[in-house]
Order: structure tokens, then C-alpha cells, then sequence
């Protein structure tokens, strides 16, 4: 398997002595989307992000972005999150994608998971 390690450098240095022989290692980033850039570019097809319960968002949520996600926690789906900020669905679903995207997650049930342990949201 090839992979490309994302986040803090010494995050990335412990999580790479504990890859197994069979993963090889083909960039590095420090952030989501210059990890993206690099497995693009070395024809990677992981991104691996070592998991922290203490650190900091890779890349820093913008304002928009945290309003989205707090009233993503509250359980609202897109349509009433447009309604409440006063910015369309579609503007919903690209800032949800950004927030995916920044937090390493897969899913807006585990961005809200992250974001908690991270201390970016409280519920």
C-alpha cells in the first residue's frame, strides 16, 4: 500500500515508525490539502492522518465553516443550516465538504466527533 502521512511532523514521524513493511511511504504533508496534492502527484492512494485526542485542527476552520459545524452538532440537516445562516443549500455542502476535508473525516456524524475531541465545538 502506498501512503501519504498528514499532519504535525512529529505526529507523522511516530506514525511512521509503526507502519507495517508492507506500506510504503511516498509523501508528507502537514496539511489535508497539500497531503491531496502530494498522493495525487506520487499516485498514492491513502492519506493517513495520526490521530491526537490534544491536537490542533491541521488547517484552521474559517468562521462560516465553525457555524456550519456547530449546527451540523445540533442535528440540523443542510436545508434548515441554510435557512438559519441565510446562504443557500449548495453553500451548505461545500463548507460541510471543506469542514470533511480539514478534520481527516469521513462523514458529518464523525466531524462532529472530531471537533469535539479536538475542543473546536461543545455540545
Amino acid at each position: 500500500m502506498r501512503v501519504v502521512l498528514v499532519g504535525p511532523a512529529s505526529l507523522r514521524q511516530r506514525l511512521r515508525s509503526q507502519l507495517p513493511d508492507n506500506v510504503l511511504v511516498v509523501g508528507e504533508a502537514a496539511t489535508i490539502s497539500a497531503g491531496r496534492l502530494a498522493a495525487s502527484e506520487a499516485d498514492a492512494c491513502v492519506l493517513l492522518t495520526p490521530e491526537a485526542p490534544d491536537a490542533p485542527s491541521i488547517e484552521p476552520l474559517t468562521t462560516r465553516e465553525r457555524q456550519v459545524l456547530e449546527l451540523v452538532a445540533d442535528g440540523l440537516p443542510n436545508k434548515a443550516i441554510a435557512a438559519r445562516l441565510g446562504i443557500g443549500s449548495e453553500t451548505v455542502k461545500f463548507h460541510l465538504g471543506a469542514v470533511l476535508g480539514k478534520l481527516g473525516a469521513s462523514n458529518r456524524t464523525d466531524a462532529v466527533r472530531v471537533a469535539f475531541k479536538r475542543g473546536l465545538i461543545t455540545l
